[in-house]
């Protein structure tokens, strides 16, 4: 398969060669940065399409926060750098084999993994993490095929930040209010089809600890499908604001609106339920209630504070926090969830490890927002370019040998032709929908159409691979 890539090869190197492991955020602000400072990168990522979280992360009703991707998408677009999609490292390529080809490898992989809950009956069918759901509804490979159960009138999401709420006004919109967005045909239709009417969020502390961004919180009071209703337990009327932020103050003022406007008639309702915690999921065969428990503040620590609710529901989504899995050839700290480094730099026994770095969410955890990686990434991307002119040149410095070992090898890998092809396919299906875009989710689909079957030949015509 023919790429656009730059030129390969120590000969057209200008400081190193750096692979970076992840085409999200956290990998294409490092990779720009990389580029910037005078390195030759090639981003690979085992997803067929390009940017991570902004695509597979962002809701669908958010489009002006997908539109990063166009400042995210600059190297691979102008031919700086090269974008290799739908390869595993680990599995396709190994580490090994990437530092053989390779400066430095600098992962930038994230928190893949929904954070657990710990309590009874966590495993029962209808329980399930955000980034199931989110990646379900945001057309995701991975979860295609995946979409929660929806034939129960009750829903509960936990949590207390703006994956939570994402997840609730998904949940709660109308189809008609979802026409115009990018979610895949077939998550509309599931949708469309839901029976869920109340929609709880549990959240452990009171209103003004919530994480919710103000931004995020007033969009539920804006829905045409749903009403919002306050739990409290009082609360509001007598919180002291002085000593709170802004963001603390916008966030009760909203809700204090909401608690005194007469209840609007919807076919939906979002139930805000603060000082509660799950404490067990009920079911058989499958999720029927989800049991809570009352809490309240002691020395700032969430304590429990007597029986609260059993809530009949047919779908429990945690939204508590992700967290990162350990990678192999990476030391990881299993407390943190990261690996461990010193600005980037893998650290090995205390050590920096030459030539390994790390970037984003495993680097730091899974903190900030998308721009928050710009920085992170700089960072990282100086450490690499210091240390570029003191680490061994890779023996097999060609990236052209090794994408024809990964075709030899059956691997089906995607370039930056591919995902603008996908691209104009996922626009032309928008247009017939009403909307910018849909997204195309089935993994063999995409790859229908962002790597055609080809064949690759020698000098002399004969072939060498079927890709």
């Amino acid at each position: 398969m023919a790429t656009n890539h730059h030129a390969h090869g120590t000969g057209t190197d200008r400081v190193g060669r750096v692979a970076v492991i992840g085409a999200g955020p956290a990998g294409l602000y490092t990779t720009r940065a990389l580029v910037d400072g005078g390195a030759t990168v090639d981003v690979f990522d085992r997803l067929p399409a390009p940017f991570g979280l902004v695509r597979y992360g962002v809701a669908p009703d958010h489009p002006r926060m997908k539109t990063v991707a166009t400042v995210l998408q600059s190297p691979c677009a102008t031919g700086a750098a090269t974008y290799i999609g739908n390869v595993e490292v680990g599995s396709d390529v190994t580490l090994d084999q990437l530092r053989r080809s390779y400066h430095a490898v600098v992962y930038a992989t994230g928190c893949p993994r929904d954070r657990a809950l710990r309590i009874p009956g966590e495993g029962v069918a209808g329980s399930i993490g955000a980034g199931r759901l989110v990646g379900w509804y945001c057309g995701h490979p991975d979860n295609v095929g995946h979409a929660p159960p929806l034939d129960h009138d009750g829903a509960v999401v936990i949590g207390a930040g703006n994956v939570a709420l994402d997840v609730a006004r998904m949940l709660a919109r109308s189809s008609g209010e979802l026409q115009g967005t990018d979610v895949p045909d077939a998550v509309l239709k599931s949708l469309a089809a839901s029976r869920v009417q109340d929609i709880h969020v549990l959240i452990r502390r009171g209103p003004h600890e919530a994480k919710f961004t103000p931004a995020e919180l007033r969009q539920l009071g804006e829905l045409g499908n749903a009403d919002v209703t306050v739990h409290d337990d009082g609360v509001l009327a007598y919180t002291d604001v002085s000593d709170l932020d802004l963001r603390q103050r916008q966030n009760l003022q909203i809700m204090r609106e909401w608690t005194a406007r007469a209840p609007r008639a919807t076919r939906r309702r979002i139930h805000l339920r603060f000082f509660r915690s799950p404490v067990e999921l009920r079911g058989h065969q499958r999720l029927r209630q989800v049991v809570t428990e009352r809490t309240r503040l002691e020395l700032d620590r969430v304590v429990p504070a007597g029986r609260g609710e059993t809530i009949s529901a047919g779908l429990a989504v945690r939204a508590i926090g992700y967290q990162a899995d350990p990678i192999e050839g990476l030391p990881f700290d299993h407390i943190t969830g990261t690996v461990p480094n010193e600005a980037g730099r893998v650290l090995r026994d205390g050590a920096p490890e030459p030539g390994l770095y790390v970037a984003g969410w495993l680097k730091r955890g899974p903190t900030g927002v998308i721009g928050t990686n710009k920085a992170d990434g700089a960072r990282t991307a100086s450490e690499v370019l210091a240390d570029l002119p003191r680490l061994p040149a890779p023996p097999q410095p060609d990236t052209d040998a090794l994408l024809y070992r990964l075709e030899c090898n059956g691997v089906r890998y995607t370039d930056w032709n591919g995902w603008l092809r996908l691209n104009v396919e996922e626009q032309r299906l928008g247009s017939c929908r009403g909307a910018d875009r849909v997204k195309i989710a089935e993994r063999q689909r995409i790859l229908g159409i962002a790597r055609p079957p080809l064949t690759r030949s020698n000098d002399n015509g004969a072939p060498l691979c079927i890709s």
